[in-house]
């Protein structure tokens, strides 16, 4: 029971107004709960140190029988009609126009935080976990109930839309193997992953933590 008021207190329908990246310029655009760089920069150093587990047992995949360690992707955590994609899109892109009489979103721009540039067309859209599942279960996710893992893949402050290309060639990767391309992000992307990694106590290996620290740096 306590997931479930967890789920529900992550997640909602609230719409974020969210300012449009310019190159060159720092990009302070986070979703609601993260935490500010002073606070960042705190939370980092007190994350436990601990190199990453193995994958054993970690599968995305929900079709067919799968073990689907993360439950379905873009549950619908609070039984709105809402689900967490449709709240992302909604909240990151502008010029937002909904299916007829439903929560899904079919058009908007979105100004891509992670290159800095401008998208049209929900298609060309993707919805990326700042801190990847897959690095969720390699520091600590592996031990945890499977409720507490669907409240974590559909956490609004760990979902950031962003360019399908450039969330493709992310992948799984942490911030000592991918930043995003945007420099003016930097500071803003290890705001989320600290703040996400704290949230839910998971552990950051030493390339992992160094990587964070220089990512804070550029906060100013």
């Amino acid at each position: 029971m306590r997931w479930l008021l967890l789920i529900i207190l992550l997640t909602g329908c609230s719409t974020l107004s969210l300012p449009s990246p310019s190159p060159g310029t720092q990009v302070d655009r986070v979703p609601a709960g993260t935490l500010d760089a002073t606070a960042a920069r705190t939370s980092l150093a007190a994350l436990p140190l601990a190199t990453p587990g193995r994958l054993d047992g970690y599968v995305r995949d929900c079709g067919n029988g799968k073990a689907c360690v993360f439950g379905q992707p873009w549950f619908d955590t609070d039984g709105d009609g809402c689900d967490q994609r449709s709240q992302v899109l909604a909240r990151d892109l502008t010029a937002v126009e909904r299916k007829p009489g439903r929560c899904g979103v079919q058009s908007g721009t979105l100004d891509d935080p992670y290159t800095g540039s401008q998208i049209s067309g929900v298609s060309k859209i993707q919805i990326d976990h700042v801190v990847p599942l897959a690095e969720m279960w390699r520091s600590g996710a592996a031990a945890w109930a499977p409720e507490q893992r669907v409240a974590a893949a559909n956490d609004l402050r760990n979902l950031v839309a962003v360019s399908g290309k450039v969330n493709q060639s992310k992948g799984d990767k942490t911030p000592d193997e991918w930043m995003p391309p945007n420099a003016a992000y930097t500071c803003s992307y290890g705001r989320i992953y600290v703040t996400v990694k704290a949230a839910y106590r998971l552990t950051v290996a030493p390339a992992e933590r160094t990587a964070l620290e220089q990512a804070l740096a550029a906060c100013g």
